[in-house]
């Protein structure tokens, strides 16, 4: 059941980013939706009271006018405003209950609104470059009939790349791991956190060579350091919650996978950073 959720839920990440657009979009939406709800199940759980359908809501439309900003019909200006407005909008929510909000209920809703709505919504970004300066050699590597894009190259490699750094942290660790590398996650291991980055690295490392980007060796050896880092940051942020609110999974939605936050965890810090890893490289040259 585990191998056949994985499958599934590749599968489906591989369609929706090949197709962009619109349908990546609300994947995208979808997806954060239901880790918003996990989120906020496990802030429940240590007795706050987050605004849930607000952030909810809040979190869709960030998603939603990234894409239009993305497609030129919103100006950047006003897709930049949508995040702070958005956070008035639930602070004042969270004022107008019965009973008087706490601290933690406006970090938890604010934090939630930030972390799987404004840090995902560069997924839409990423997807949506369709000019920098690595360019790719598209008659190596061409997707002509479905999105030529950089944006598309850039989205699935990079999740390629996560994948790599995942299987080579599991796999080093259980073989080789012997230091502890967070009492956060005691399974992590610093073997495994160096054999994560080793196959991120030299997966990165092809694709640069592979889609005859310029300076492939230094772009791929920082561009797979990058992935792998933030996708170990998001992996141990998720497990600190986790381990706060004591619980084992997120949720239950996936069979054998625990729930969707379990599941997107390292793919929720990697795309600010990519994006701008990719536009200082275009300004570089």
């Amino acid at each position: 059941m585990r191998f056949k959720s994985g499958l599934l839920i590749g599968i489906f990440g591989l369609i929706v980013v090949l197709l962009g657009g619109w349908f990546f979009t609300l994947a995208t939406a979808l997806l954060t939706y239901l880790a918003l709800l996990e989120f906020f199940r496990m802030a429940e759980f240590k007795g706050i009271r987050p605004a849930t359908k607000t952030t909810l809501f809040s979190s869709f439309i960030i998603i939603v006018s990234t894409y239009l900003e993305t497609i030129g019909v919103l100006e950047g200006e006003i897709s930049n405003s949508i995040l702070p407005i958005c956070s008035v909008g639930i602070c004042t929510w969270l004022l107008l209950q019965p009973k008087s909000g706490t601290i933690s209920d406006i970090a938890a809703s604010i934090f939630g609104l930030f972390y799987l709505g404004f840090l995902p919504s560069y997924w839409i970004k990423l997807r949506g470059l369709d000019s920098v300066i690595i360019s790719s050699n598209q008659s190596i590597m061409s997707f002509e009939n479905l999105s030529n894009t950089t944006g598309l190259h850039l989205t699935l490699t990079s999740c390629f790349l996560i994948v790599a750094s995942d299987i080579g942290s599991y796999f080093i660790g259980k073989s080789f791991g012997k230091t502890s590398l967070s009492p956060i996650s005691p399974s992590k291991t610093i073997e495994g956190l160096i054999g994560g980055i080793s196959c991120s690295i030299l997966l990165a490392i092809f694709f640069a060579f592979l889609m005859n980007w310029e300076n492939p060796l230094i772009v791929g050896i920082i561009y797979g350091i990058s992935i792998s880092l933030m996708a170990l940051v998001g992996d141990l942020i998720e497990s600190m919650m986790k381990r706060d609110a004591k619980i084992k999974d997120s949720g239950t939605f996936l069979p054998g996978h625990g729930g969707i936050l379990d599941r997107i965890d390292s793919y929720i810090f990697t795309p600010s950073v990519l994006y701008y890893f990719f536009i200082i490289l275009k300004y570089l040259n």
